[in-house]
């Protein structure tokens, strides 16, 4: 009796591993590689997985059979490039096949940032509606515009897959689309005709250190390596220290909470402990390594960034930092100075200066970068405009001249240079598009400043292709600032409609 027990217990032990030996055989895919996805036209394009050490795999796509053999559990094809179209289907055959069904072939782009870029089209909590959402969605009837959402994952290491899954664009699912990503999306499909992937991958209140790669962050900064270090070394004592202080602390908030019902004032916040920065969703690299790492190499077009207002307490570090961040993407993804389009901060009354020339410093120095600029769509008291179509729309007119060298204007007019000229001060701009506009009324918001460097306000009127800036208390003119302050009120344009960003004439240099 005992002998056939152990015989059947030996044979559901075989049995056991011989069901684990061929679960871990099986030919896996990234969540990405899933029905309804789009493949970016027109370039080579990885597909990978995971199988059995030596397990031959053989990727089928339209009439091209492409073969490898799994190393290290991993293995990785190419296709040659594609032509836009479909629906298609994927097939990867190994000791098991996946089918992967009404896989489309079109453009691809990486939609990524903070909370403005991640607001969705529909209704929020807790802010305010999109302007026109509830029509946009009715009418979002866009079937060849898939949208990937990378579900939230912050990570101390590299990963190799995410969670989400691509979904067709329709009146029942277009109110979950990241909304600029969306009217991006959909002015390129109309423009181009082909189909549209976003991979939307963000999260509100991120600095850009979050989204970073590890290794460009200890060599480039390692102060702000340092300081997170620091931070956890301390967190300990700061959590006992809480703990001390508690119940100080609880009564002195019950009796400011009573007070402040009594006088018909906000309640205070009640004391909570130290939050642990070894666990913050927005630690150095944490966003890279869980929702940016997974998607290389996916083959994409360029990627559109909406991001910057978690930085603006350091905006001489934040452009070195972005910098240093869309080349380090660049080298990763190894398909060249792929286009790396962002939108520039919006008018906001905690939302500097200092940030949006950041931006434009990065855009002027970084080859294949636009910058988009909304100040005359922002909002002094809500640091998430309501109105995202007019920034899905120029994000698109910068990716049809920049990715799709389209012969078109796509920024408004770009500060150059400053020539005195007696007390006036000549101001010269690129990006013309066919000549310099006051909208709505003459010229605001320009300063001027003499050696002083005490800025007053001043005239500006449009001569020619140029501005000209004046105060008679100014005679010898050496400095200009326009729409310098957190929420500027100025209107100078081009003729193509497009706002010029704020500037400063003689910007620190970048350290």
């Amino acid at each position: 009796m005992i002998t056939l027990k152990r015989k059947l217990l030996k044979s559901l032990l075989c049995l056991l591993l011989l069901t684990g030996t061929k679960l871990s055989a099986e030919v896996k895919l990234p969540a990405f590689f899933s029905d309804h996805m789009v493949l970016q036209r027109d370039m080579s394009v990885p597909i990978w997985g995971t199988a059995k050490d030596g397990e031959k795999i053989t990727v089928s796509f339209q009439d091209q059979n492409v073969s490898t053999t799994a190393s290290n559990g991993r293995w990785m094809v190419r296709l040659n490039p594609l032509k836009a179209g479909g629906p298609f289907e994927l097939k990867v055959i190994g000791e098991n096949t996946v089918t992967v069904g009404d896989v489309l072939v079109g453009e691809v782009w990486i939609c990524s940032g903070q909370s403005n870029m991640g607001r969705g089209l529909g209704p929020q909590a807790g802010q305010k509606v999109i302007v026109n959402w509830e029509q946009e969605v009715a009418s979002a009837n866009y079937p060849q515009i898939r949208h990937f959402a990378v579900k939230y994952n912050p990570s101390d290491k590299p990963m190799a897959d995410v969670a989400g899954q691509w979904v067709i664009c329709s009146p029942q699912t277009a109110a979950k689309f990241t909304a600029v990503g969306y009217y991006f999306g959909r002015d390129l499909h109309r423009k181009l005709g082909v189909p549209i992937g976003l991979m939307h991958t963000s999260l509100g209140g991120s600095p850009v250190e979050a989204w970073t790669r590890h290794e460009p962050l200890t060599q480039l900064f390692p102060d702000i390596v340092a300081s997170h270090e620091k931070a956890v070394a301390n967190y300990p004592a700061a959590m006992e220290k809480f703990k001390a202080d508690e119940p100080k602390l609880l009564a002195d908030w019950e009796k400011a909470t009573l007070d402040a019902k009594a006088a018909g004032k906000p309640q205070p916040h009640k004391p909570e402990p130290p939050k642990d920065p070894a666990k913050s969703e927005t630690r150095n690299s944490s966003l890279y390594n869980g929702m940016v790492a997974p998607l290389i190499p996916y083959a994409m077009r360029g990627v559109i960034w909406y991001q910057g207002e978690a930085n603006a307490g350091r905006a001489k570090q934040y452009q070195k930092l972005f910098s240093s961040m869309i080349g380090d993407w660049r080298s990763q993804w190894n398909e060249g100075t792929f286009p790396f389009l962002f939108v520039q901060v919006a008018p906001y009354k905690e939302m500097n200066a200092e940030i949006r020339e950041a931006q434009f410093l990065t855009w002027q120095s970084i080859p294949q970068t636009a910058m988009v600029v909304i100040t005359d769509h922002g909002d002094a008291n809500d640091v998430h405009p309501a109105e995202k179509e007019p920034v899905g729309d120029r994000l698109a007119l910068a990716a049809r001249a920049i990715a799709y060298k389209e012969n078109i204007e796509y920024s408004g007019p770009v500060f150059e240079k400053l020539t005195v000229n007696g007390s006036q001060a000549v101001l010269s701009f690129s990006h013309l598009a066919g000549g310099l506009l006051a909208k709505d009324g003459p010229l605001k918001g320009f300063q001027i400043a003499g050696a002083d460097g005490h800025f007053v306000p001043a005239d500006a009127t449009i001569e020619g292709d140029t501005v000209v800036v004046t105060n008679k208390d100014v005679p010898a003119p050496v400095s200009v600032t326009y729409g310098w302050t957190n929420v500027p009120d100025i209107n100078l344009f081009n003729k193509e409609g497009l706002p010029a960003s704020p500037f400063r004439s003689n910007p620190p240099p970048v350290r």
